[in-house]
């Protein structure tokens, strides 16, 4: 029976939960069992839902596992965390995380995800585990509180967040990482699974162009720059601003480093700058993120600023958005089991801070015209007061001659002096992409570039360099970058 639009939206605490079992539970306990699943709706909302996936093997030992299934109304997964995942079409493959792909004989695991419906919501009913399809029979895992083929109800006026169930922090359940530790997030104790708190909010950021760099001095370089979008949550919500970069690292041993920056407007008008650091171990596309807030400390958002917060990044390639959630951490502390990430040996490493050197100016390098939007003012904060002047395109002339791409801006800080944090990036005329970042104090700006390892503007990779402070032009502003001697 379909739910009528009249009935009310599932509550978060309710469930509806189906057993994949052959044909039926009452006849799966005597089929050959590979594997047993159980698909639970844990919320669902106006043209989304979320839910998690228990899968026990009931066959040989396994090293290493992938769930397959087919959708039968269109749904997409958007995010999934404890696992990596492919769609093509109804087609669903979900592979193993770093930490839980050994399953023993009765062994289990579990992941969760986002997604999103049209019509209807039926659940799947052909999962098959290593290509082995799960006949195993059990007890439904939960109550079920509307019909079986997971129709949506009316939504009310604003639609709730899911929020994954959290996972538990026995030995084989989700790790706490503990990054490398050259990029520690200001975690050097790990990043606790952030599902282990509460919801805070949930971003969905529209991409622009992703811009692969290719492997750079750190490993492989992707910008993928912010163009808009939208934040929900119980105590804030509003819109995300063009200006905003996630800075994604891919190491040689596969694992991941990301810095990103947001700007955040609430809807009351109040401006918040979102900088986050994460890693992943290698294989999985959920990186653990740990955010960092400033708002105004004269705001009703204020209580950002002394948060505990951790948060899953995931890139949906076929919406091109970027999904960032957001929980509040406080009180939960490491545990086991432990995932250590270790960079590789001889790598160089990037840096959170700014570069620093001293010298002289020797010959110029290159100049830039670079133009900028509207000063956006998140006004005093925790660290002083935080401006950030959008970067919209420019040309450069010299030894890298091209154009600086719309995207990035200025994230500078003025507390006792101003500091200037410049990121974007330029295309050269024979078409390679350069990394900037153009950092430090007023008189005393050191740039740092990321270029192909193996391309022609390779030389900049040296930290080498010194900058001239931001000069008038039109539009903008004009900087030349100098030899340091």
């Amino acid at each position: 029976m379909r739910l009528g639009h009249d009935r009310p939206l599932l509550a978060a605490a309710a469930v509806v939960a189906v057993l994949i079992g052959g044909v039926g539970i009452a006849t799966s306990a005597h089929a050959a069992s590979g594997c047993r699943v159980t698909y639970t709706v844990s919320s669902q909302w106006s043209g989304g839902f979320g839910a998690t996936v228990g899968v026990t093997n009931l066959g040989d030992p396994v090293n290493g596992w992938r769930l397959t299934w087919s959708f039968t109304a269109g749904q997409q997964i958007t995010q999934l965390w404890n696992g990596s995942v492919s769609q093509t079409g109804a087609q669903v493959t979900v592979a193993n995380a770093a930490w839980n792909g050994a399953l023993a004989t009765g062994g289990s695991a579990s992941f969760g995800f986002n997604g999103s419906w049209n019509t209807a919501n039926p659940v799947p009913t052909d999962f098959a585990l290593n290509g082995t399809p799960c006949t195993g029979g059990s007890t439904p895992s939960g109550s079920p509180s509307g019909p079986g083929d997971g129709t949506p109800s009316a939504p009310p006026s604003t639609p709730t967040s899911p929020t994954p169930s959290p996972t538990p922090s026995t030995p084989g359940g989700e790790p706490t990482i503990v990054p490398d530790p050259s990029w520690t997030c200001g975690a050097p104790a790990g990043i606790v699974p952030p599902a282990r708190g509460r919801l805070v909010l949930r971003v969905s950021a529209q991409l622009g162009t992703v811009h692969d760099v290719g492997v750079t001095q750190y490993g492989r370089r992707r910008i993928l720059d912010v163009r808009g979008g939208t934040f929900t949550g119980d105590r804030i919500s509003g819109t995300v601003l063009t200006g905003g970069l996630d800075l994604e690292l891919t190491l040689t041993n596969g694992a991941t480093e990301l810095e990103e920056i947001n700007v955040l407007r609430a809807t009351d008008g109040t401006l918040i700058y979102l900088r986050g650091c994460g890693v992943a171990p290698g294989g999985e596309s959920t990186v653990r993120v740990v955010p960092d807030f400033e708002a105004p400390t004269s705001s009703p958002h204020a209580w950002l600023n002394t948060g505990t917060f951790a948060a899953t990044r995931v890139v949906d390639t076929a919406t091109n958005t970027l999904q960032i959630t957001v929980y509040d951490v406080s009180g939960v502390s490491p545990a086991e089991p432990r995932l250590r990430l270790t960079d590789p040996v001889g790598l160089a490493n990037q840096s959170w801070d700014c570069a620093t050197g001293s010298g002289t100016r020797g010959a110029a390098v290159f100049s830039e015209s670079v133009t900028l939007g509207a000063s956006l003012a998140v006004g005093a904060s925790k660290r002083g007061t935080r401006n950030i002047i959008p970067i919209t395109g420019g040309t450069t002339s010299g030894r890298v001659t091209g154009s600086v791409l719309a995207g990035g801006a200025d994230y500078q800080l003025i507390g006792s002096t101003a500091t200037l944090d410049a990121r974007y990036t330029l295309s050269t005329a024979d078409h390679e992409l350069i990394l900037v970042r153009n950092c430090g104090p007023i008189g005393r700006l050191v740039p740092t570039f990321e270029a192909r390892a193996d391309g022609p503007y390779a030389f900049l990779n040296t930290n080498t360099w010194l900058s001239s402070d931001p000069g008038s032009a039109p539009g903008g502003v004009s900087i030349t970058f100098y030899e340091r001697r």
